[in-house]
């Protein structure tokens, strides 16, 4: 007599296998019961749109005075053979209160093995999980335990923990348990200060066990610690390592009644669910590829959240369980959706398969445009393959053509490279053939080699007259190459930058180096740092414009510019990284300058013309890395600093500047000067005094400080510092040493005054270069002008006063009156070349910019 009946529903390689529980008496009024397990495994038949029994087994029990029930049910690896299998938990509880638990394994031919038997003095009922071996896993008293078939021993895991919230496999981990418990602050600041703090507003955490490994796993690869207290649930959709490192993508519900999508430890969405209490989350794979979230309530209702929009698109009521896999043999996922019937006790009375497309059964009912029939199957199948492997073979050619392409741009780039080399070094180059280099000629010609240059270059012996020095030094991980040029190439040249080309023939890599490039200008006695290929110190006084006096100015303007140039030292630097350099272990670079030849007449700039001169080579090994031979040495020697001046400059050049006017009102600024030479340990440097290097231990070591005193108020302090954490010490470190009375601010570049007085010149060059291309239209109409008002020019003339004698005269008169007015208005009026126009414009566009320039620098 059936006295109970309990099922559970599990799927299996697109079968149901439906485990029922019953147990029945032999004798009446026996003490004895046998326990039975069946088994029925069911298929959908698309003829009937019903499931049907394919087969049936059952596993017989004995027990006195007791219960025995389901545990649970899932798919297992099974560790001897490999082969995923079903598995199910059952307890049945001993008289004496304790419980034996059996976990059993369903073979193909529906034999149950029992694999594993164990006794606990406690009812398994929290985070009960199946996985690989098979092995099942349970909490208990905030501990985490499991057991597997192979050693069929209560293991416990060193760990506390409040709930499971997901188990799987984790490439290169095994089995991973992802759970939440109490946050564990560390004693030590080593830990990620995000984590940490997120854990202790918090007060819990995620984390991560490998069972097999037996070791722990940071939280936040999965999702942020913040999010522990809401988590119910996870389902991790992808996990793979990247260079070693762990990446997750994984969806989560919340207490909340949300569905939040995680990559890599970061919330990428969120998806507001339509009931309350979600328990459970699966994922499914339909036929268009779209990637869907299950969610299960605890009343009993079921959703699904796409994960494109993360949208709900459809949702149920009294769903009894909802499963995942290919029920109809379509070679894709389908959901099977068993509701409630209170009239039937079979589970599989009411059901709905769909997949969101063609797909849909329902109670049997059957939805037409569904799938194509078993006949159809293999037919469209082999179409389906035909058109894959033609598409393949098209993305195949493809993929070819456009290795050819980028193959020929390298080379061309390449061969560009070898031509500016030879170009500038003087050598012939010679042309690759067109049929060597895969081209066609569009021409009927002979084909013949060209060279670039057949002349010997004169450019290596023009190095004497314009550079003084070439040097590197190595700061850090910083290659610093500098070039001290000459006075007057300097004022004959402007925008100057430097490349740094490699002299050997690397394939693989392109020989240009990308560098940064500043122009660094020091005098022994006034130092002082710009980005600008020329910056002229203005004189004290301004003189008044005249419009009739601009020969005399441009001559004045000429004078000023040579005159405030000679005092300085000007060093053009390029700075690069050093590390992929020595991976060549030695390296020749051949340094390049770049400027634009300034012609001046009568004190008026001309046509810029580009040059480009080679400076010289440099030679990089790492063994005289090692030795120290690039280093910068700052040393103290009787109170100074014994840097020589590349040293000086090659520490500027990888220095970032930040200017600051400090301003007081009741009270002088001695107090920086002290704080330069105390608290911050600097030295001034012996070939420059005006700037001083710090020597205090820690970050804030080489640092750079220039500080001007305009009056015993206001100053201005100038840091040439490595990052911007070095500034806010030495900023933190000021203002303790200042009174709270001063003002400190920060200047774009250079102090208020120095700007001004380069905007007065950039508007006087700005006003010259307009000036001198209008002089000479001016001049060819004030000309004209001119000769209209001549005093010679009377209507008495003798030619003239003949025409007035007539009335014919008088009009041959007035037609040669208006015809020379109409000359004259034409002359005032004078068209120009489009040529010449656009040249006027790019040139004052480029003082105009340059004014523009400075006034957004004193801004």
């Amino acid at each position: 007599m059936l006295l109970s009946e309990r099922q559970h529903v599990l799927s299996y390689n697109g079968e149901l296998l439906v485990f029922q529980l019953s147990k029945t008496k032999h004798v009446e009024g026996a003490a004895d019961k046998t326990v039975k397990l069946c088994v029925r495994r069911m298929a959908f038949d698309r003829d009937t749109q019903l499931f049907v029994q394919m087969s049936s087994g059952v596993f017989n029990m004995r027990a006195k005075h007791s219960e025995a029930e389901i545990v649970c049910c899932d798919c297992a690896t099974h560790s001897k053979t490999g082969v995923v299998l079903p598995c199910v938990l059952m307890k049945v509880k001993k008289q004496n209160g304790a419980f034996e638990h059996l976990l059993l394994l369903l073979h193909s031919s529906d034999r149950f093995e029992q694999c594993c038997h164990f006794k606990l003095d406690y009812e398994l009922k929290e985070d009960v999980r199946l996985f690989a071996g098979p092995s099942v896993l349970w909490r208990h008293a905030n501990k985490l335990f499991y057991i597997s078939a192979d050693t069929c021993t209560v293991l416990s895991a060193p760990v506390q923990l409040s709930s499971v919230v997901w188990t799987g496999e984790i490439e290169g981990e095994g089995t991973v348990v992802l759970g939440i418990r109490a946050a564990c602050l560390p004693e030590s600041e080593d830990g990620d200060e995000f984590s940490t703090s997120d854990r202790a507003i918090w007060g819990s955490e995620f984390f991560g066990y490998a069972i097999e490994m037996q070791k722990m796993l940071t939280g936040t690869c999965f999702m942020p610690h913040a999010y522990s207290r809401v988590v119910s649930s996870v389902c991790v959709c992808k996990n793979e390592r990247l260079k070693k490192q762990l990446r997750i993508s994984a969806v989560a519900i919340t207490h909340k009644n949300q569905l939040i999508w995680f990559q890599d430890g970061v919330p990428k969405g969120v998806c507001e669910l339509p009931y309350e209490k979600p328990c459970l989350i699966k994922t499914a794979v339909t036929s268009s590829n779209d990637l869907l979230f299950i969610v299960s309530f605890s009343s009993g209702n079921v959703c699904v959240v796409r994960r494109e929009n993360l949208q709900v698109t459809s949702k149920w009521q009294k769903v009894k369980s909802v499963l995942v896999d290919d029920f109809i043999g379509s070679g894709t996922e389908q959901l099977l959706l068993l509701f409630n019937d209170d009239s039937n006790t079979d589970v599989l009375n009411m059901f709905k398969i769909m997949d969101f497309g063609k797909i849909n059964y329902e109670s049997g009912i059957n939805y037409k445009d569904d799938v194509p029939a078993a006949e159809g199957l293999q037919e469209n199948g082999l179409l389906t393959i035909q058109a894959l492997e033609t598409r393949l073979q098209a993305g195949l050619t493809s993929v070819r053509e456009l290795q050819q392409h980028l193959g020929l741009k390298k080379r061309v780039i390449l061969e560009s490279c070898r031509a500016l080399i030879d170009l500038v070094e003087g050598r012939s180059h010679i042309l690759p053939s067109a049929k060597k280099e895969g081209l066609v000629s569009l021409w009927d010609d002979v084909e013949k080699p060209y060279s670039v240059s057949k002349e010997p270059s004169s450019t290596p012996k023009l190095q004497d007259h314009f550079i003084e020095k070439l040097w590197q030094r190595v700061v850090g991980d910083n290659l610093v190459v500098g070039v001290k040029l000459t006075e007057s190439f300097c004022l004959s040249v402007r925008d100057i930058s430097l490349s740094l080309v490699m002299d050997q023939d690397f394939s693989l890599v392109s020989p240009i180096i990308e560098c940064r490039n500043k122009i660094i200008k020091v005098n022994k006695v006034f130092s002082a740092l710009s980005v600008s290929s020329c910056q002229i110190e203005p004189p004290q006084k301004k003189m008044k414009l005249d419009l009739r006096s601009k020969n005399d100015l441009k001559k004045e303007f000429h004078k000023r510019c040579s005159r405030t140039q000679l005092d300085k030292t000007n060093t053009v630097t390029a700075v690069t990284n050093l590390s992929p350099l020595l991976a060549f272990h030695r390296v020749c670079c051949a340094v390049l300058l770049h400027a634009k030849k300034q012609k001046r007449r009568n004190g008026d700039f001309l046509k810029s013309k580009r040059i480009t001169l080679l400076c010289g080579k440099i030679l990089l090994n790492l063994e005289d890395i090692s030795n120290g031979k690039y280093s910068v040495n700052m040393l103290k020697d009787n109170s100074y600093c014994t840097g020589s001046m590349e040293d000086i400059v090659a520490i500027l050049a990888v220095s970032i500047r930040f200017s600051f006017q400090i301003q007081s009102s009741d009270c002088t600024l001695t107090r920086v000067n002290s704080w330069l030479l105390g608290e911050m340990d600097c030295v001034p440097f012996k070939e420059c005094r005006d700037m001083v290097f710090s020597h205090k231990a820690g970050n804030i070591y080489g640092t750079v400080f220039s500080w001007t005193l305009k009056s015993p108020f206001e100053g201005v302090l100038t840091l040439f510092c490595r990052s911007l954490t070095v500034l806010f010490q030495c900023l933190h470190s000021l203002t303790r040493v200042l009174p709270p009375s001063c003002d400190v601010k920060l200047l774009k570049s250079g102090s208020k005054g120095i700007l001004t007085e380069q905007l007065a010149l950039a508007l006087e060059k700005e006003m010259f270069t307009s000036r001198s291309f209008l002089s000479s239209k001016e001049s060819k109409a004030e000309n004209d002008l001119t000769r209209w008002n001549e005093p010679g020019r009377k209507i008495s003339d003798p030619p003239v006063a003949s025409l007035l004698d007539s009335e014919d005269g008088v009009q041959h008169f007035r037609e040669k009156l208006q015809n020379e007015q109409e000359q004259c208005v034409l002359s005032m009026n004078e068209t120009m070349d489009g040529t010449l126009y656009q040249k006027i414009a790019l040139k004052v566009a480029e003082a105009q910019l340059s004014s523009d320039m400075v006034v957004w620098r004193l801004s």
